[in-house]
Protein backbone atom coordinates (compact mmCIF):
# COMPACT_ATOMS: atom_id res chain seq x y z
CA UNK A 1 0.00 0.00 0.00
CA UNK A 2 1.30 3.55 -1.01
CA UNK A 3 1.60 5.75 2.00
CA UNK A 4 -0.80 8.33 -0.52
CA UNK A 5 -3.57 7.70 -2.67
CA UNK A 6 -5.54 10.38 -5.14
CA UNK A 7 -8.38 10.05 -6.17
CA UNK A 8 -9.18 11.36 -9.63
CA UNK A 9 -11.67 11.83 -12.17
CA UNK A 10 -10.51 13.59 -15.16
CA UNK A 11 -12.60 14.45 -18.55
CA UNK A 12 -10.03 16.46 -20.24
CA UNK A 13 -6.69 15.01 -18.52
CA UNK A 14 -6.04 18.36 -16.57
CA UNK A 15 -7.15 17.25 -13.79
CA UNK A 16 -5.05 14.18 -14.18
CA UNK A 17 -2.05 16.26 -14.77
CA UNK A 18 -2.79 18.23 -11.40
CA UNK A 19 -2.76 15.14 -9.38
CA UNK A 20 0.43 13.80 -11.07
CA UNK A 21 2.21 17.20 -10.12
CA UNK A 22 1.13 16.75 -6.47
CA UNK A 23 1.73 13.26 -6.64
CA UNK A 24 5.41 14.08 -7.47
CA UNK A 25 5.83 16.18 -4.57
CA UNK A 26 4.01 13.97 -1.99
CA UNK A 27 5.97 11.03 -3.41
CA UNK A 28 4.67 7.23 -2.74
CA UNK A 29 1.20 8.43 -4.25
CA UNK A 30 -1.04 5.83 -5.91
CA UNK A 31 -3.46 7.78 -8.42
CA UNK A 32 -6.22 5.86 -8.39
CA UNK A 33 -9.15 7.04 -11.43
CA UNK A 34 -12.74 7.41 -11.25
CA UNK A 35 -13.98 7.66 -14.63
CA UNK A 36 -15.11 4.56 -13.66
CA UNK A 37 -15.89 1.96 -10.30
CA UNK A 38 -12.24 2.65 -9.05
CA UNK A 39 -10.14 -0.33 -9.16
CA UNK A 40 -8.91 0.29 -5.06
CA UNK A 41 -11.22 1.53 -2.66
CA UNK A 42 -9.64 0.12 0.33
CA UNK A 43 -7.70 3.26 1.28
CA UNK A 44 -7.27 2.47 5.04
CA UNK A 45 -3.82 2.06 5.21
CA UNK A 46 -3.13 5.28 3.41
CA UNK A 47 -1.54 7.95 5.28
CA UNK A 48 -3.03 10.79 3.11
CA UNK A 49 -6.07 10.48 0.68
CA UNK A 50 -6.81 13.24 -1.46
CA UNK A 51 -9.45 13.81 -4.35
CA UNK A 52 -9.46 15.67 -7.32
CA UNK A 53 -11.59 16.56 -9.93
CA UNK A 54 -13.89 18.51 -12.23
CA UNK A 55 -16.38 20.86 -11.68
CA UNK A 56 -19.64 19.64 -13.39
CA UNK A 57 -22.94 21.15 -14.17
CA UNK A 58 -22.10 22.67 -10.94
CA UNK A 59 -21.80 19.26 -8.67
CA UNK A 60 -19.65 16.19 -8.96
CA UNK A 61 -18.84 14.61 -12.42
CA UNK A 62 -20.26 11.22 -13.32
CA UNK A 63 -20.87 8.77 -10.63
CA UNK A 64 -18.22 10.42 -8.22
CA UNK A 65 -20.65 10.53 -5.58
CA UNK A 66 -21.48 6.77 -5.62
CA UNK A 67 -17.67 6.10 -5.65
CA UNK A 68 -16.62 7.92 -3.26
CA UNK A 69 -19.03 6.39 -0.48
CA UNK A 70 -17.64 2.92 -1.55
CA UNK A 71 -13.90 4.07 -0.53
CA UNK A 72 -12.85 2.91 2.81
CA UNK A 73 -10.51 5.29 5.00
CA UNK A 74 -8.56 5.30 7.91
CA UNK A 75 -10.12 7.31 11.19
CA UNK A 76 -6.37 9.14 11.45
CA UNK A 77 -5.90 9.83 8.14
CA UNK A 78 -5.33 13.21 6.36
CA UNK A 79 -8.01 14.19 3.80
CA UNK A 80 -8.17 16.43 1.18
CA UNK A 81 -9.62 17.85 -2.08
CA UNK A 82 -9.19 19.77 -4.89
CA UNK A 83 -11.87 20.65 -7.34
CA UNK A 84 -11.28 22.49 -11.04
CA UNK A 85 -13.67 25.25 -12.41
CA UNK A 86 -14.44 27.08 -14.85
CA UNK A 87 -16.66 29.86 -13.73
CA UNK A 88 -17.98 28.78 -10.09
CA UNK A 89 -17.34 25.99 -7.42
CA UNK A 90 -20.60 24.53 -7.56
CA UNK A 91 -21.27 22.09 -4.85
CA UNK A 92 -19.64 19.41 -5.23
CA UNK A 93 -16.66 20.01 -2.47
CA UNK A 94 -19.87 20.46 -0.10
CA UNK A 95 -21.10 16.94 -1.26
CA UNK A 96 -17.45 15.19 -0.93
CA UNK A 97 -17.08 16.77 2.33
CA UNK A 98 -20.25 15.22 3.47
CA UNK A 99 -18.69 11.94 2.93
CA UNK A 100 -15.34 12.10 3.41
CA UNK A 101 -15.28 15.04 5.90
CA UNK A 102 -12.33 17.05 4.54
CA UNK A 103 -9.32 18.44 6.57
CA UNK A 104 -8.16 20.93 3.67
CA UNK A 105 -9.98 21.87 0.46
CA UNK A 106 -9.28 24.86 -2.15
CA UNK A 107 -10.53 25.25 -5.96
CA UNK A 108 -9.21 26.63 -8.67
CA UNK A 109 -10.23 27.98 -11.83
CA UNK A 110 -9.27 26.36 -15.40
CA UNK A 111 -10.64 26.52 -18.86
CA UNK A 112 -13.61 24.84 -19.28
CA UNK A 113 -13.88 21.90 -21.19
CA UNK A 114 -17.33 21.49 -21.61
CA UNK A 115 -17.46 23.27 -24.72
CA UNK A 116 -21.07 22.80 -25.69
CA UNK A 117 -21.89 25.36 -23.14
CA UNK A 118 -19.19 27.46 -23.20
CA UNK A 119 -15.52 27.86 -25.06
CA UNK A 120 -12.94 27.73 -22.99
CA UNK A 121 -11.46 30.93 -23.95
CA UNK A 122 -14.45 32.22 -21.77
CA UNK A 123 -13.11 31.09 -18.40
CA UNK A 124 -13.05 33.50 -15.87
CA UNK A 125 -10.60 35.03 -15.56
CA UNK A 126 -9.41 35.19 -18.81
CA UNK A 127 -6.30 33.21 -19.34
CA UNK A 128 -4.16 31.62 -22.23
CA UNK A 129 -3.82 28.16 -22.17
CA UNK A 130 0.02 27.94 -21.35
CA UNK A 131 -0.89 30.81 -18.72
CA UNK A 132 -3.22 28.58 -17.53
CA UNK A 133 -1.20 25.56 -17.33
CA UNK A 134 1.49 27.32 -15.53
CA UNK A 135 -0.64 28.72 -12.41
CA UNK A 136 -2.10 24.57 -11.92
CA UNK A 137 1.45 23.90 -11.76
CA UNK A 138 2.26 26.17 -8.87
CA UNK A 139 -1.09 25.39 -7.79
CA UNK A 140 0.45 22.17 -7.33
CA UNK A 141 2.85 22.45 -5.48
CA UNK A 142 1.25 24.89 -3.53
CA UNK A 143 -1.40 21.91 -2.38
CA UNK A 144 1.29 19.40 -2.06
CA UNK A 145 3.34 22.01 0.25
CA UNK A 146 -0.02 22.43 2.71
CA UNK A 147 -0.71 18.79 2.63
CA UNK A 148 2.74 17.89 3.70
CA UNK A 149 2.03 20.44 6.76
CA UNK A 150 -1.06 18.91 7.54
CA UNK A 151 -2.98 22.25 6.89
CA UNK A 152 -6.61 22.44 7.83
CA UNK A 153 -8.94 24.56 6.14
CA UNK A 154 -11.03 27.41 8.96
CA UNK A 155 -14.13 26.53 7.44
CA UNK A 156 -16.33 23.86 5.25
CA UNK A 157 -17.06 23.93 1.94
CA UNK A 158 -19.87 26.29 0.52
CA UNK A 159 -23.39 23.81 0.13
CA UNK A 160 -23.76 25.97 -2.75
CA UNK A 161 -27.67 24.66 -2.43
CA UNK A 162 -28.59 26.92 -6.03
CA UNK A 163 -25.69 24.50 -7.61
CA UNK A 164 -26.99 21.29 -6.66
CA UNK A 165 -30.36 22.40 -7.90
CA UNK A 166 -28.62 23.26 -11.40
CA UNK A 167 -26.77 20.09 -11.44
CA UNK A 168 -29.85 18.36 -11.81
CA UNK A 169 -31.26 20.26 -14.26
CA UNK A 170 -28.53 20.50 -16.13
CA UNK A 171 -27.69 16.00 -15.53
CA UNK A 172 -31.46 16.02 -17.08
CA UNK A 173 -30.30 17.50 -20.52
CA UNK A 174 -27.67 15.66 -20.77
CA UNK A 175 -29.20 12.75 -22.46
CA UNK A 176 -30.76 14.73 -25.13
CA UNK A 177 -27.84 16.36 -25.86
CA UNK A 178 -25.77 12.59 -26.11
CA UNK A 179 -28.45 12.52 -29.02
CA UNK A 180 -26.09 14.73 -30.98
CA UNK A 181 -23.30 13.43 -30.49
CA UNK A 182 -21.79 12.55 -34.33
CA UNK A 183 -18.29 12.43 -36.07
CA UNK A 184 -17.80 14.74 -39.43
CA UNK A 185 -15.82 13.20 -42.75
CA UNK A 186 -12.78 14.30 -41.05
CA UNK A 187 -12.58 11.52 -38.72
CA UNK A 188 -9.72 8.91 -39.84
CA UNK A 189 -11.82 5.51 -37.83
CA UNK A 190 -8.78 5.58 -35.45
CA UNK A 191 -10.68 4.47 -32.48
CA UNK A 192 -9.13 7.27 -30.39
CA UNK A 193 -12.95 7.95 -28.91
CA UNK A 194 -13.87 4.22 -27.98
CA UNK A 195 -10.38 4.00 -26.25
CA UNK A 196 -11.18 7.05 -23.91
CA UNK A 197 -14.98 6.65 -23.18
CA UNK A 198 -15.23 5.33 -19.70
CA UNK A 199 -18.72 3.48 -20.60
CA UNK A 200 -17.66 1.67 -23.61
CA UNK A 201 -20.45 3.99 -24.96
CA UNK A 202 -18.45 4.17 -28.83
CA UNK A 203 -18.29 1.48 -31.27
CA UNK A 204 -16.56 1.72 -34.43
CA UNK A 205 -19.24 0.59 -37.39
CA UNK A 206 -17.90 0.69 -40.15
CA UNK A 207 -14.97 2.58 -39.42
CA UNK A 208 -17.26 5.41 -37.96
CA UNK A 209 -18.09 5.93 -34.13
CA UNK A 210 -21.53 5.48 -33.11
CA UNK A 211 -22.95 6.67 -30.16
CA UNK A 212 -25.15 5.18 -27.74
CA UNK A 213 -26.79 6.57 -24.54
CA UNK A 214 -24.55 5.53 -21.42
CA UNK A 215 -22.79 8.92 -21.48
CA UNK A 216 -21.72 10.73 -17.99
CA UNK A 217 -20.88 14.38 -20.29
CA UNK A 218 -16.95 13.59 -19.70
CA UNK A 219 -16.41 14.91 -23.22
CA UNK A 220 -13.14 12.70 -23.49
CA UNK A 221 -13.74 11.83 -26.83
CA UNK A 222 -14.75 15.27 -27.79
CA UNK A 223 -11.29 16.49 -26.63
CA UNK A 224 -8.70 13.90 -27.66
CA UNK A 225 -10.10 13.38 -31.47
CA UNK A 226 -6.82 14.06 -33.49
CA UNK A 227 -9.32 15.35 -36.24
CA UNK A 228 -11.62 17.54 -34.03
CA UNK A 229 -14.06 15.04 -36.09
CA UNK A 230 -16.38 14.74 -32.93
CA UNK A 231 -19.16 17.25 -32.18
CA UNK A 232 -21.89 17.90 -30.27
CA UNK A 233 -24.35 19.08 -32.91
CA UNK A 234 -23.41 22.34 -34.45
CA UNK A 235 -22.09 24.71 -31.39
CA UNK A 236 -19.43 22.97 -30.74
CA UNK A 237 -17.86 22.89 -34.73
CA UNK A 238 -16.00 26.26 -34.36
CA UNK A 239 -15.09 25.90 -30.73
CA UNK A 240 -11.85 25.05 -30.16
CA UNK A 241 -10.69 22.06 -28.42
CA UNK A 242 -8.44 21.95 -25.35
CA UNK A 243 -7.01 18.71 -24.24
CA UNK A 244 -4.14 18.73 -21.56
CA UNK A 245 -0.65 18.24 -23.89
CA UNK A 246 0.95 16.59 -20.96
CA UNK A 247 -1.65 13.48 -20.91
CA UNK A 248 -2.10 10.75 -23.51
CA UNK A 249 -5.52 9.13 -24.28
CA UNK A 250 -3.43 5.71 -22.86
CA UNK A 251 -2.52 7.25 -19.77
CA UNK A 252 -6.60 8.69 -19.07
CA UNK A 253 -7.93 5.54 -19.08
CA UNK A 254 -5.46 3.25 -17.12
CA UNK A 255 -7.02 2.43 -14.03
CA UNK A 256 -4.05 3.21 -11.08
CA UNK A 257 -0.91 5.10 -11.68
CA UNK A 258 1.97 4.67 -9.05
CA UNK A 259 4.46 7.76 -8.49
CA UNK A 260 7.10 6.68 -6.37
Amino acid sequence: MSENIIYCYSGAGHCLDMAKSIARKLGDTDIVMMRRFPAKTDATEAKRVGFIFSCMAGGLPGDVEDYVRAVQIAPDAYRFAVEQFAGYLGCGLHKLDEIVHLDYWTGISNHSTAIWLMPHNLTFPPTTPETAQARIDKKAAEVAALVLAGRRSEKRPPKAAVFELMSKGLSQTHADRVKTFAANETCIGCGTCVQVCPRGNIQLVGNKPEFGSNCIGCLSCVQFCPKQAINIGKITEKRERFPNPRITPAELTKEIIHID
